[in-house]
């Protein structure tokens, strides 16, 4: 798969009527052959794209007095180790699982964190993970971690066989709507037992819109 097809399914779209907002672009990956009973055949990964992704990405940290001044300047919410007992209304937390992508966590008081944040946070995916490089200890350099975050994605496949993910809105040049697509397929198929083989099919759509298949890749 090259960067040519994507180029073509994102004119298509461009040229369906359009709609009174700015619509995004999802990147969809159906997916086969896999028992996703079993850790190993699960996919997740965080991409880096080498563009914008078409919105901006918000990033809380969870810190203590140490990392408290860089996360100040480098993230979008700083809540302090001092401050958690603040913390006890549910949909209060609903609520920042859901505004913010990532949540940065000082290492040595993630117990804590555990313990206020995640029954919430858990289940939403929203806990700091170390495969992201989001559990640091105090002495942390938080602005490339933050940078690099804003243009990376989470790509999930552990209970459906598909992934989705936003690669851009209409606002975004075609040429970088596509080299994102082809990042998170190329990042994607290399993670799959079978590659390739365990791809079904591969489909990119606007908001409003019905899926541009791209191209099949399912050997039968």
């Amino acid at each position: 798969m090259d960067k040519k097809q994507f180029i073509q399914a994102i004119q298509a779209l461009k040229a369906l009527p359009k709609r009174k907002f700015k619509q995004k672009y999802d990147f969809i990956m159906n997916l086969r052959h896999l028992d996703l009973k079993k850790p190993e055949e699960q996919v997740e990964l965080w991409v880096k794209l080498p563009f914008d992704k078409g919105r901006p990405t918000k990033i809380g940290a969870l810190v203590g007095p140490e990392l408290a001044e860089q996360a100040k300047a480098n993230c979008d919410l700083v809540i302090l180790h001092d401050n958690f007992s603040q913390y006890t209304d549910k949909r209060k937390m609903r609520k920042l699982a859901r505004e913010y992508d990532y949540f940065i966590a000082q290492a040595n008081i993630m117990a804590d964190i555990a313990k206020t944040f995640g029954r919430i946070f858990g289940p939403r995916g929203k806990m700091p993970n170390p495969k992201a490089g989001c559990v640091v200890p105090p002495n942390a350099n938080l602005k490339p971690l933050a940078d690099g975050l804003r243009k990376t994605i989470k790509v999930s496949a552990k209970i459906q066989p598909s992934v989705k993910v936003m690669v851009g809105n209409e606002d975004t040049p075609d040429d970088q709507v596509a080299e994102n697509c082809l990042t998170v397929y190329t990042n994607v198929v290399h993670k799959l037992p079978q590659e390739a083989f365990n791809v079904r099919s591969v489909l990119l759509k606007l908001t409003m819109s019905k899926p541009v298949k791209i191209e099949e890749e399912a050997k039968k």
